[in-house]
């Protein structure tokens, strides 16, 4: 069955991949609520795989108004998030295809920069898919 299109209602599922751990439950609602929103004012994008009537992997673009840069006048920037998969179905290419959705969608709205955040064991995934290491990131957070 081919991935398709996060809907608002879609938000509890999205908020069970972003924070998966029991011990991050409690986050849940919180990102559901704006998981929902973003998606009606159309800066979240996701894409979601079901087998027999489940979801078994997600994947989505959240659209960042940045504003031009030097050498980069798009304004938005793209950051891949929410990548998950069902442990019975991994190593299928299940993620792969729905992170390269993402990437399509962003290029048909013109973004041209995209980040993501990974583990050790996505890296090899990402790095086939062109992401590249940045080491220019500082974070302050209080």
């Amino acid at each position: 069955m081919p991935p398709r299109p996060t809907t608002p209602t879609d938000a509890p599922t999205l908020a069970v991949h972003r924070f998966p751990d029991g011990a991050d439950a409690g986050e849940r609602a919180a990102y559901a609520a704006w998981v929902a929103g973003a998606m009606e004012r159309g800066v979240y994008l996701g894409f979601l795989a079901e087998h027999g009537g489940r979801v078994v992997a997600g994947a989505g673009l959240t659209l960042l108004e940045w504003g031009p840069t030097r050498g980069d006048p798009q304004p938005w920037r793209g950051r891949i998030v929410n990548v998950w998969t069902d442990p019975d179905f991994r190593r299928r290419g299940l993620a792969r295809e729905l992170v390269t959705c993402c990437m399509e969608v962003a290029r048909e709205r013109g973004v041209t920069h995209l980040s993501l955040g990974t583990t050790e064991a996505g890296r090899a995934l990402y790095e086939a898919l062109g992401f590249r290491t940045s080491g220019t990131e500082m974070v302050r957070r209080e």
